[in-house]
């Protein structure tokens, strides 16, 4: 009876101990299985290196206008790269040509041996001009010395010259030389003449001087202020300038629609000539 009851307590004994097992192994693995599950889901990566731009529209569009303003100054020639397909096309002397295809602009091109080159890309259709190699460098320059003059303006220099209305012919021609190296400097020339000492002088004298002095110069100078009498009447001055860019080309057309007037009138006296002799 008793090795009975003892087996009985010893078995009891393995019983529990494998049902503590049992549960103290479940417990484990209910506190670690989530821990490795989160160690394994929740890994961080390394992010791959890519070099990538940022997007802006307002960057995009200043280098546009970077380039776009680099291009539009750029004075060269464009060869067969021309963006239009209907262009305007001026010769090497600046007569228009009239619209047409880029094709036959690069046609007429080779032809002549010239260089293409865009005047205005504001017009519709752009304007471009036919020019040789020289005429190019040529522009260049005048751009340059354009670009300088914008970016250094120097205050107006003014000369003085002072002579007698008695002054002879040769020496008056002479001055007049002067006068017009000081204008096409752009130089402002302040001239005073005196009344002489003859009596029977003209009294509009003085001022022919100063007309024949202008006229000297024509598509050059002209008077800043006319002339006006100072030293109580003794003498008169006036101020000589050089042509604005719009006068200079109001001039210019005015030479040329005289130069057709006179071809005009000859050709009619020809014409004309021609019918009395039928």
């Amino acid at each position: 009876m008793a090795a009975v009851l003892k087996r009985l307590l010893l078995q009891t004994i393995r019983t529990e101990n494998n049902c503590i097992g049992r549960c103290f192994d479940k417990h484990i693995r209910q506190k670690t299985v989530p821990v490795q599950l989160f160690l394994v889901a929740y890994a961080p990566r390394l992010p791959y290196l890519m070099h990538t731009k940022s997007f802006s529209t307002v960057e995009d569009t200043q280098d546009e206008r970077k380039k776009k303003k680099k291009s539009d100054t750029t004075f060269s020639n464009v060869g067969r790269k021309i963006g239009e397909r209907i262009i305007r096309v001026l010769d090497e002397k600046g007569n228009d040509l009239g619209n047409m295809h880029r094709a036959d602009a690069i046609r007429l091109m080779e032809e002549r041996d010239l260089r293409l080159v865009r005047r205005n890309s504001s017009t519709e259709p752009p304007e471009y001009q036919l020019m040789t190699g020289t005429q190019i460098h040529q522009e260049r320059l005048r751009l340059r010395d354009t670009e300088k003059a914008k970016l250094k303006p120097g205050p107006t220099v003014t000369k003085e010259l002072t002579f007698s209305s008695n002054i002879k012919q040769h020496d008056l021609d002479t001055k007049s030389k002067q006068i017009q190296q000081w204008i096409e400097k752009k130089y402002q020339v302040q001239i005073t003449i005196k009344k002489g000492k003859n009596v029977d002088e003209p009294e509009n004298k003085m001022e022919e001087i100063f007309n024949q002095i202008v006229q000297t110069m024509p598509g050059i100078a002209t008077f800043l202020s006319r002339p006006q009498p100072v030293k109580g009447g003794k003498a008169l001055m006036c101020v000589i300038r050089h042509l604005t860019k719009k006068e200079e080309k109001a001039y210019g057309d005015l030479q040329e629609t005289q130069k057709r007037d006179i071809l005009n009138k000859e050709n009619g006296n020809d014409k004309e000539s021609n019918v009395l002799h039928q």
